[in-house]
């Protein structure tokens, strides 16, 4: 089991057993044990810790009727990831007519997928009491935004939000989908920690701007789903250059290739970038968002190219 060395200071006189330098620290007293482990000694330990902190996890289930989830993440607001999650969701449909694709909207104080969607209304209930998602340009979608009013603020404390995540994962009539999209919100608290123990996520997607600031919790994002064992399938960077439509002019405003730099640091690919447009920020607020309405532009294309390059890094999907 390996050999124990202890350290005796007594009086600011240092007795060693063991051989090797000491420090002397006057008037105290202190006894300092080390174990040194052999490597199977070690291994055990490790094991021994995982099965402890296993404890009291809630054990993963399925969406019934999902096949895969894509959870599109940041660890910072106003990154452009709802509009990401949004035109993922379509680029995936479109790319693969065959493909029922769904989007769930997972932030609960902030839901933006209702007006992406240009979606309105309650959800129906089905016979067996389950939700039924909104559907517009092929997309059933599901958000707590169906459920309050567009103004009223969702002041709630943590149980609450808990409990509306749990129905929003386990009470909706989801139907057969090849793809389910979760718009996360920002940050990596309790809900990325919940929907990441309750359902098995085939991969995260983090979206980030180039700039810094919001890189540095693009990587807490990412290495918290690492460690909540979520495959990371790569980063998207969004809001890379801004093109002057008059002069054709390219600038990047939020600064040149930081995702890359990132995506480099964590050993992962960039999905592709998308750049600062007046009409991905137009489209979106009008709730016609650029895949849908305008295909053949560039933006949309950049979108679809990204789609492709989740689809080639999910894992097999789930038989349901």
């Amino acid at each position: 089991m390996g050999c124990w060395q202890r350290l005796l200071i007594f009086g600011g006189v240092s007795l060693r057993g063991g051989g090797g330098a000491s420090v002397p620290l006057a008037g105290s007293r202190v006894l300092v044990c080390r174990r040194q482990l052999s490597g199977a000694d070690s291994e055990t330990l490790k094991q021994r810790r995982a099965q402890i902190m296993s404890r009291g996890l809630p054990k993963q289930k399925p969406i019934e009727g999902v096949k895969q989830v894509i959870v599109v993440a940041s660890g910072k607001g106003g990154v452009g990831k709802s509009t990401t999650a949004v035109n993922l969701a379509l680029a995936l449909a479109a790319n693969d007519s065959s493909k029922a694709v769904g989007l769930l909207d997972v932030d609960v104080y902030g839901p933006s997928i209702p007006k992406m969607m240009n979606l309105k209304g309650n959800p129906e209930l089905s016979q067996s009491n389950l939700m039924r998602p909104l559907l517009n340009y092929g997309i059933a979608c599901m958000s707590m935004g169906f459920l309050v009013e567009e103004t009223a603020p969702v002041v709630w404390r943590g149980l609450m939000v808990m409990s509306a995540i749990e129905k929003l994962l386990r009470q909706v009539d989801w139907g057969q989908l090849d793809y389910l999209v979760v718009d996360m919100p920002p940050g990596t608290g309790d809900v990325q920690i919940s929907v990441s123990q309750h359902i098995p996520i085939s991969g995260a997607v983090i979206v980030s701007t180039p700039q810094d600031i919001a890189l540095m919790d693009a990587r807490k994002g990412a290495e918290m789903f690492r460690k909540v064992h979520v495959p990371v399938l790569g980063l998207v960077q969004n809001m890379s250059v801004f093109q002057c439509p008059k002069c054709k002019h390219r600038t990047h405003i939020f600064g040149a290739d930081g995702a890359r730099r990132l995506a480099r640091t964590l050993d992962l690919d960039v999905l592709g970038d998308i750049p600062l447009h007046l009409n991905i920020r137009e489209t979106s607020d009008t709730g016609q968002p650029i895949v849908f309405s305008q295909p053949e532009s560039d933006e949309a294309k950049a979108y679809l190219r990204i789609a492709a390059e989740v689809v080639k890094r999910l894992p097999p999907p789930l038989e349901v």
